[in-house]
């Protein structure tokens, strides 16, 4: 199954570690992260987790929720976790899905089908792909999507600051240039005309081209 920035992320019933959870109830009225990761157990995985758990309450602030997921099961999660908090120094608070049957990475497109049916046996090189992010807003639909290789950890600040990126201009009819971070200056769409945006910024903005309008982020 091949997913689209808007499309409804697929829901799902699973197994976590803090028990049987429905995806899109889970939600609820606020935004979510699914981000996944190859295996248990492995040192880039555990870097990622721990950072994660540390920026758990960014994320709250944000009324946003985070959830993990690996194709290893749940027992494995419980058990990992303790080396996560020894090393990394931050507890996993936030969920994570065991997904031993491929189920769940299949419906996000995070493995190939034909890489078979079940974990049991494989190693984190054969669930290399199994490393994505997905942005999910409180519609249901997906807003955005990483994915990288195994070998490669990702920049979970990069993540809080799409996340920011999206709520924002999900509230205005703005767009976030190169780099940009919280409470910097923005764009106005070209879909918004001067005499629109006349109303909506009436101290005016800085035009560097007709189509490049630049505004203080709104509040």
């Amino acid at each position: 199954m091949t997913l689209r920035i808007n499309a409804v992320a697929p829901d799902f019933t699973a197994q976590t570690t803090q028990g049987t959870i429905n995806f899109h109830e889970w939600i609820g009225d606020g935004w979510a992260i699914l981000f996944s990761h190859p295996k248990d157990f492995t040192p880039v995985c555990t870097t990622e987790l721990g950072y994660m758990a540390g920026l758990l309450p960014e994320f709250e602030k944000r009324n946003c929720k985070i959830i993990g997921l690996s194709v290893d099961p749940v027992d494995n999660h419980a058990a990992w976790a303790k080396d996560i908090e020894e090393t990394q120094g931050h507890a996993v608070t936030y969920p994570m899905i065991g997904d031993p049957e491929l189920q769940v990475a299949k419906l996000y497109d995070m493995l190939p089908e034909s890489d078979g049916s079940s974990s049991e046996g494989r190693s984190a090189a054969d669930n290399a792909t199994v490393r994505s992010v997905f942005i999910i807003g409180p519609d249901k639909k997906i807003k955005a999507m990483l994915t990288y290789p195994m070998s490669s950890g990702r920049n979970f600040d990069e993540v809080l600051r799409l996340l920011d990126s999206c709520q924002l201009t999900a509230k205005h009819q703005v767009a976030t240039p190169v780099n940009w971070k919280q409470g910097e200056d923005v764009i106005i769409v070209p879909s918004v005309s001067d005499e629109e945006a006349k109303k909506r910024y009436p101290d005016g903005w800085k035009a560097l081209k007709p189509y490049l309008r630049i505004v203080p982020q709104p509040k």
